[in-house]
């Protein structure tokens, strides 16, 4: 397992991060997992190498924070731990966004869950468009200044957000976003024609979430195999344009069958090749589940290999990028 630098910081994490959306009630039709088959997926994924670990305050409403904090309680100091605010966590009108009074708030609950005193990356889950961005990035630049967070990031921001709240900050001196965690896939590749161009000019780490698009690129839905896309959300988290994920899943079935593994090891392979990936985010519903996927960390595709991908994944470019690229 690679160690790669994380943003524009010295601290170094995982290529590969495991993502604990999973762990706690089977919220949104996800995981449902008891703390003792989330410990035998942490450990397998710490004997793997990885010593990244991504959760947020509204994953099972807590539940996956106190799970993780429990696993990794006596060793915690030797893993990185990302978790997330602005979520709706209660009935009061104030316990959601990215106000000063809820992420001051939120901080403590999610550091008593997590048996820590102090989270290596705070991220804010979403925009809040109800409070301004100078208000959330003070707030969360205090939090850094009192040692409760070491290093602060978004996640599914428009590029036009993320360059504002990098700008406010520089102008007043407080704490910047250090990563962008969005979704990024071979079903999915909008982010590569503003957001990644952003973030390598200001050096900010890219985490992909949903990097197997909910297990489209698995294969299995071809098979008849019932998953997250069939019995979450929507029935169809994050969407995909079947009709031209479908020529992406043919190739992947090709490549995956020359190379002896499965279409989700040349996909994950795939994403991790991109060089402004800082981390893969990996989610299991168990231990079979994550050895596959982390195979994708030994795994080199070829540059034929992942010139085919990318034609074949390649979606037209939107205006102004066709007029100006």
């Amino acid at each position: 397992m690679k160690l790669k630098k994380m943003g524009n910081t010295g601290l170094f994490v995982s290529e590969f991060c495991l993502g604990t959306m999973t762990f706690g009630k089977n919220q949104w039709g996800l995981g449902g997992l008891s703390e003792k088959e989330a410990a035998s997926i942490v450990d397998q994924a710490i004997d793997a190498g990885i010593n990244f670990f991504d959760t947020a305050d509204i994953y099972s409403f807590g539940e996956s924070e106190e799970i993780l904090g429990k696993i990794l309680e006596g060793r915690r100091h030797k893993f990185i731990i990302a978790t997330k605010v602005r979520g709706k966590m209660s009935d009061e009108p104030n316990d959601v966004g990215l106000s000063r009074h809820h992420i001051l708030n939120s901080i403590d609950r999610s550091l008593k869950r997590l048996r820590t005193d102090y989270i290596d990356l705070y991220q804010v889950h979403s925009p809040d468009p109800f409070t301004p961005i100078e208000e959330t990035l003070r707030a969360l630049d205090d939090l850094v200044r009192s040692g409760k967070v070491r290093y602060i990031g978004c996640s599914n921001f428009a590029a036009w957000k993320l360059a504002e709240s990098l700008a406010v900050s520089e102008k007043v001196g407080i704490a910047r976003f250090e990563t962008a965690q969005v979704y990024y896939s071979l079903a999915g590749r909008d982010i590569e024609n503003e957001i990644v161009p952003l973030c390598e000019y200001k050096k900010v780490g890219i985490l992909a979430w949903s990097p197997l698009a909910g297990g489209y690129l698995s294969g299995k839905y071809r098979k008849g195999i019932q998953g997250r896309r069939t019995a979450s959300l929507d029935g169809g988290f994050p969407p995909v344009d079947t009709a031209h994920g479908d020529k992406v899943l043919d190739l992947l079935a090709d490549i995956a069958k020359k190379r002896g593994t499965g279409e989700a090891t040349v996909a994950l392979a795939w994403l991790n090749a991109r060089p402004y990936v800082t981390s893969v985010i990996l989610g299991a519903k168990d231990t079979r589940q994550l050895s596959e996927n982390l195979k994708a960390a030994a795994l080199n595709l070829t540059d034929d290999e992942i010139r085919r991908l990318d034609a074949v994944s390649a979606r037209p470019l939107p205006y102004p990028q066709w007029m100006v690229m």
